[in-house]
């Protein structure tokens, strides 16, 4: 019998090709008995970047606080506020697994791809949710936990929920990005309300105070202040991002001001960078955190920023938005150390010792 040769069938070749590329791509998942994976694993689940951020901001809030504090106060602070964001990030995952694997940003996260269960993830979210509050309570005070607690259920309960429901999703998560300055401040006894005791306090430019200066205290505008400030921060930082990262988000069904409007997204952008001038160089000198300078020594960062974010709602284009982001990435960590720089009622020069050294050399001669 005569055997006749036919040709493979376009298809079956197709399906062949792409088996073998996906069997040599195929990699087994790592035992979570290995403590690196695990750990590794575990920051992944808690957003390592994003709770860095978190826990800088609280820390900062700390360090920019006039009221005494101590070193177990700042690292419980940290360490409180790193457990309760990585609580809030595991369970917003949770909540989103099926449009984490839609985003080719999003479709390597743990609980996508399958290298950790979701029962595993909810007891890490769960001891990490009740410790970071606990944490908080016993070191800190419980207006410090009660924050902390809060911002876990406004990010992985409302924010989370608002994302395929509203724009105004991305306001409530300006929330949660502001309010970790504001635990460091209350972690070091400091008020939110005022009261007849602790009114609110107006630290005015010498050449305009008809008296001295307050006493250095808890000043409840200070706290408004900090809130302020990384409110205004997260939108010229993450509108652009959003913007470069609208293809995905309407892929997975997420009510982005970047996907409905993107003229909107950019004016929101440039509305909030421009509010940043009134912040910096008012709000917070006004609150006492800094000496009138800093209203200055922070114009140059937020006209270089603001020059960019506008660049990025006249064009409009990938590029425009990328330098308007990667700007928001120094801008705050310089804004911060200028704050540190100008804080007020501390003498720099006193406190690296050369006020003492002048001294010294002025009684010998």
């Amino acid at each position: 019998m005569n055997h006749v040769l036919r040709p493979t069938p376009f298809f079956l070749k197709s399906f062949r090709q792409s088996n073998s590329f996906a069997v040599a791509a195929y990699k087994p998942l790592e035992s979570l008995r290995n403590p690196t994976n695990l750990l590794k694993n575990y920051a992944q689940l808690s957003k390592s970047r994003l709770t860095l951020l978190m826990v800088l901001t609280a820390m900062s809030g700390v360090a920019i606080s006039p009221l005494p504090t101590t070193v177990p106060v700042l690292l419980s602070t940290a360490l409180g506020t790193a457990l309760c964001s990585a609580s809030a990030n595991t369970l917003n995952q949770l909540q989103e697994i099926p449009f984490d694997a839609q985003m080719a940003r999003t479709r390597m996260r743990p609980l996508v791809r399958r290298s950790i269960t979701p029962l595993h993830a909810a007891g890490f979210a769960l001891v990490t949710g009740v410790a970071g509050p606990a944490i908080l309570w016993a070191m800190t005070n419980p207006t410090t936990a009660l924050l902390g607690a809060a911002n876990i259920g406004l990010y992985a309960g409302v924010y989370t929920w608002m994302k395929r429901q509203t724009i105004w999703n991305t306001w409530v998560g300006s929330v949660v990005g502001a309010i970790p300055p504001v635990m460091g401040w209350t972690a070091c006894g400091g008020h939110l309300i005022p009261t007849a005791s602790n009114p609110v306090q107006l630290f005015f430019p010498p050449f305009m105070a008809s008296a001295p200066l307050p006493d250095l205290a808890d000043n409840p505008l200070a706290p408004i202040a900090l809130f302020a400030l990384l409110f205004s921060w997260q939108f010229p930082h993450f509108h652009p991002l959003s913007h470069l990262m609208r293809s995905a988000y309407a892929q997975a069904g997420y009510q982005m001001l970047s996907v409905l409007s993107p003229r909107k997204n950019s004016l929101v952008a440039l509305r909030h960078a421009v509010l940043l001038f009134p912040i910096c160089s008012v709000l917070i000198p006004l609150s006492g955190l800094t000496t009138w300078t800093f209203a200055l020594t922070s114009l140059l960062p937020n006209l270089i920023w603001t020059h960019a974010t506008w660049r990025f709602w006249r064009v409009g284009g990938d590029k425009e938005a990328r330098v308007a982001w990667r700007h928001g990435l120094w801008w705050l960590p310089v804004i911060l150390a200028l704050m540190m720089v100008h804080k007020q009622g501390v003498n720099w020069t006193q406190w690296l010792g050369f006020r003492e050294a002048e001294e010294e050399d002025s009684d010998s001669s």
